[in-house]
């Protein structure tokens, strides 16, 4: 006998609901970002700058602060995250330190104020509007479809992960001390206005988080203001703060970020032993023993000519191979990319 349709059913006809009528609003709506493929998305991104000019000119190289004053594209970067979305948001049960952090930059230090376990709403407005706290929103894009749909386009246009931070700061606040990243960073501004300062390198391409003191930094290089719509790029190892201007009421951006442990020097630690393994199969060389002490540090002098000698044979080698091969670099990226959106319709869900 067929089974009953209770609640569960009523339910799923309801959820079925909800998604046409999400489909046929996003139908009328068009998007200020284009989803046709992952090159059209980047260059829609950093639109009205082309990709050949960003890649020439400012990758890995210096700032690109793109100001648009389009309404349209503030409307769409608005819908990306906004300050009115966190009540609902803790009401699926949010932790701190996981999804949420709260801080604030005070004499220069980032001071955390999280409470423990889950995040109460109240609470969380309290820190806000009495101790001018920043809200660290974790990884949002598990929460909102268009930041879902952006980093796995970013993802395949990059092959790179691709994360991403909301920061909701309130007037007269900071949140973070001047530091610099170890990723290239891409800044959408969604609510309100933020004063960005930034700074030269310390460490060009820097390799890991680090706060700097002001009194080691300098004088800004860049200083402006950025409004919904407005979008930055700074290359990893640029030192930077950021704060809401009085007269503000609050702040929020999202900080969308890759090619974190992405350089030629991971890919070297990566795939050096995978060559040296495949080539030692074939390469008696390789696998003739080391001299008696020499992890003793006892006359390394032959020894280090000796090595110069078998990287030679290794370059040599790779020259003439068709396949540089990764292994956990690559194990990674396919391990925690994110899938395509499909979004309610699991029809489409075919393997691909």
């Amino acid at each position: 006998m067929p089974k009953k349709k209770g609640k569960h059913a009523e339910m799923g006809r309801e959820m079925q609901a909800q998604c046409k009528r999400a489909k046929m609003e996003a139908a009328c709506s068009p998007s200020a970002m284009s989803f046709e493929n992952p090159d059209s998305l980047f260059e829609s991104l950093i639109s009205p700058i082309k990709q050949e000019t960003f890649f020439r000119e400012y990758w890995e190289q210096k700032p690109l602060l793109v100001q648009r004053n389009d309404p349209f594209l503030a409307a769409y970067y608005q819908s990306l995250f906004q300050l009115s979305d966190l009540k609902e948001m803790c009401s699926q049960g949010l932790y701190y330190g996981r999804d949420i952090n709260i801080c604030r930059c005070v004499n220069g230090k980032k001071k955390v104020l999280n409470k423990e376990g889950k995040v109460n709403y109240m609470q969380l407005k309290k820190d806000f509007d009495q101790k001018k706290a920043t809200v660290q929103f974790h990884q949002p894009q598990r929460f909102k479809e268009e930041l879902w749909k952006i980093q796995e386009k970013l993802e395949c246009y990059f092959g790179s992960l691709v994360g991403s931070n909301v920061y909701i700061t309130p007037q007269g606040s900071q949140g973070l001390p001047p530091h610099y990243d170890d990723v290239e960073v891409f800044i959408l501004q969604l609510e309100g206005e933020k004063h960005w300062r930034l700074y030269k390198p310390t460490v060009h391409l820097a390799r890991e988080y680090n706060v700097e003191p002001e009194d080691r930094i300098g004088n800004p290089t860049h200083e402006f203001i950025l409004k919904p719509g407005d979008l930055l790029y700074f290359p990893r190892g640029t030192i930077h703060q950021a704060d809401t201007p009085l007269g503000i009421s609050y702040s929020t951006h999202v900080t969308i970020s890759t090619y974190q442990n992405n350089s030629w020097g991971d890919f070297l630690l990566d795939a050096i032993p995978g060559l040296v393994f495949e080539t030692a199969k074939d390469d008696v060389v390789l696998r003739t023993s080391i001299p008696r002490q020499l992890l003793m540090q006892v006359d390394i002098a032959d020894s280090t000519k000796k090595l110069s000698s078998l990287l030679r044979r290794l370059a040599d080698r790779l020259e003439n191979t068709r396949e540089l091969r990764s292994s956990d670099m690559k194990k990674d990226f396919i391990m925690n990319r994110l899938p395509p959106f499909l979004g309610c319709d699991s029809d489409h869900l075919t393997p691909g």
